[in-house]
């Protein structure tokens, strides 16, 4: 990529920082859903939610301070756990220093994805718990620790039988989506 395409690239992305008034009320009231609803952070959901109606191809991390009027603190543990939790991909630009962000274009597909880590996790956390539970020779019904045993045995294969989901899950999104464009692209004939 010449300079003169990255100068273009980076300017197109300028112009966008701030959004339209329509686009920004869309970025709070799915900020809000998401946050009510999910429990996510609020200023997370607001870079998840900006990131989606945003037309750059990337937006650097003072791109999203300047739009959310968010601190650069709260950018950076935001944009890291949208990272690690698997809705936003971090992009590098050539010759560039600064942290990019881009909302992939399937944002729940890339998320359902990246939850099996969190459930793998969460299922040997829990793993772990049992074993320190069992270790201490309670693994009989109705003993001190039965009831202990068996919610940390229902949530162990829980995270487990869900994580077989996912697969499954995964499958059914990419043929939905796949019958999806073949009939808009039918009915644009």
């Amino acid at each position: 990529m010449s300079e003169g395409d990255r100068q273009a690239l980076r300017a197109e992305a300028r112009s966008d920082v701030v959004l339209e008034p329509a686009r920004q009320a869309f970025v709070e009231e799915f900020a809000l859903m998401f946050s009510d609803m999910a429990g996510m952070p609020l200023t997370d959901a607001r870079v998840l939610g900006y990131l989606m109606m945003t037309r750059a191809p990337h937006s650097s991390s003072s791109d999203l301070q300047t739009a959310l009027g968010a601190s650069s603190g709260s950018i950076s543990m935001a944009t890291r756990r949208l990272v690690d939790s698997g809705f936003v991909k971090r992009h590098t630009v050539p010759g560039e220093r600064s942290h990019y962000f881009r909302a992939e274009a399937d944002v729940w597909g890339s998320w359902l994805a990246g939850e099996r880590r969190y459930l793998d996790r969460q299922r040997d956390i829990i793993g772990r718990g049992l074993a320190i539970v069992e270790s201490g020779g309670h693994t009989a019904d109705g003993d001190v620790d039965a009831e202990v045993r068996e919610r940390l045995r229902n949530g162990r294969d829980y995270m487990q039988w869900l994580r077989g989901h996912h697969f499954t899950m995964l499958e059914e999104w990419e043929a939905f989506k796949a019958d999806r464009d073949r009939t808009d692209r039918s009915e644009t004939r």
